[in-house]
């Protein structure tokens, strides 16, 4: 089956996360992605053994593995005038070169936009960066943390009297990530509408400002933000989250909350609400809200979270709710399940291996994950040999030379 990437080649020079995981979703599409290791140490997220406690000895890397699935890697020491001519003569034939190094490193090597584009000015190239490539600022280095406490997320989580508060995950790299495959794409469709290469930018700042686009479209049209409320204080009762009598979690969202109050205060067992003059409709209800809140804590206080999720379903009531999970429920979760948001892939040394899925789905060129991350320059021989039709004795030359 076709898929929408295939037929292009993607140089990755990245480390970390936010470079790494924009060129392997580009590689979860089809594209051919070569990732660029320095001779001797790679990645250094190789190395990052043991994070958050997991026991990496017999079981994948996962934080390469996540963000490093189909792609091949070659070593090279870029350091020798030798390996930095490996790339450049990969870059000649490459259609995407993707790099989120420190600003000044790809220019002192040569392999900033400008001298690429010298030797093909067809080339896509994509900087990851931490606060954009404009303003004093954009020389300084970022990590995932400082684009979270930067873009103000850390002060939208959580409820008004809690410090900042981090996400953990990765969730600045991640979404920079994101923006930067999206970016790369849109540049494709462009170089093949247009018959132009171009530079793509994105930055943890960019990113993690456009994930709260619409908090910071009512502070820029109405001059504030989307405050953080109090769970037992929300201003729509029905919008809100609640704790069952086992300890698990359940979520309302409903929009509209005069259309369902009546048959909610039905299903609670609390009729009596529909028309008391504190809660009838959704005005007084917020004027209200601490005690409506704690009437509806006590009410799901009686039953099991299995139990409601019955009485919510079986009710006429057309309600609009969920299960709160955490990120170790997801693995079992039917609607992740069935949806392929997680996956099961045959991994070379450690057997069926279950990774994040691809989160799109293209009904006739879908995305695959075809392949694990690769070890450190295990692909350089067949790189060389294929992309650039180097012989044998020139790539022992280049082994002799420790160029690879």
């Amino acid at each position: 089956m076709k898929q929408p990437l295939e037929g292009l080649l993607v140089l990755d020079w990245t480390i970390w996360q936010q470079g790494s995981v924009c060129s392997a979703m580009l590689g979860d599409m089809g594209a051919r992605v070569i990732k660029v290791e320095q001779r001797g140490t790679g990645d250094p997220g190789r190395w990052l053994l043991g994070a958050g406690g997991a026991d990496t000895r017999s079981a994948p890397n996962w934080y390469f593995e996540a963000n490093n699935r189909n792609k091949e890697s070659i070593a090279v020491d870029l350091k020798r005038p030798e390996g930095l001519e490996i790339i450049l003569a990969l870059a000649e034939k490459a259609d995407i070169f993707v790099q989120n190094f420190r600003y000044g490193v790809a220019a002192r090597l040569g392999l900033d936009y400008a001298s690429l584009k010298e030797r093909n000015d067809q080339i896509i190239y994509g900087s990851a960066t931490g606060y954009g490539p404009k303003g004093e600022e954009a020389i300084e280095p970022s990590f995932d943390h400082l684009g979270l406490a930067r873009s103000g997320i850390m002060q939208a989580v959580g409820e008004p009297d809690m410090d900042p508060l981090g996400i953990s995950g990765g969730i600045a790299d991640q979404m920079g990530a994101i923006m930067l495959a999206y970016g790369i794409v849109n540049a494709v469709v462009a170089r093949e509408r247009f018959g132009i290469g171009q530079e793509v930018n994105s930055s943890h700042l960019g990113s993690m400002t456009f994930l709260q686009g619409l908090s910071l479209s009512m502070k820029l049209m109405a001059g504030i933000a989307m405050p953080r409320s109090f769970r037992a204080e929300a201003g729509n009762p029905l919008w809100n989250h609640y704790r069952c009598s086992d300890g698990l979690w359940i979520a309302l969202a409903m929009l509209q909350p005069d259309r369902y109050w009546a048959d909610f205060c039905r299903v609670i067992e609390h009729p009596e609400l529909a028309d008391d003059e504190r809660f009838k409709e959704m005005g007084v209800r917020g004027v209200n809200r601490a005690e409506c809140c704690a009437i509806i804590d006590a009410a799901f206080a009686t039953r099991t979270r299995a139990e409601w999720l019955q009485r919510l379903k079986e009710d006429t009531g057309d309600f609009i709710y969920t299960v709160v999970n955490s990120v170790d429920d997801l693995p079992d979760d039917p609607q992740i399940l069935a949806n392929d948001y997680v996956v099961e892939m045959d991994h070379p040394d450690f057997g069926p291996t279950k990774m994040v899925g691809i989160p799109v789905g293209l009904s006739e060129t879908p995305g695959s994950i075809r392949t694990a991350a690769p070890e450190l320059g295990q692909d350089t021989e067949l790189v060389l040999m294929d992309i650039l039709g180097w012989d044998f004795d020139r790539i022992t030359e280049l082994r002799e030379k420790e160029a690879i």
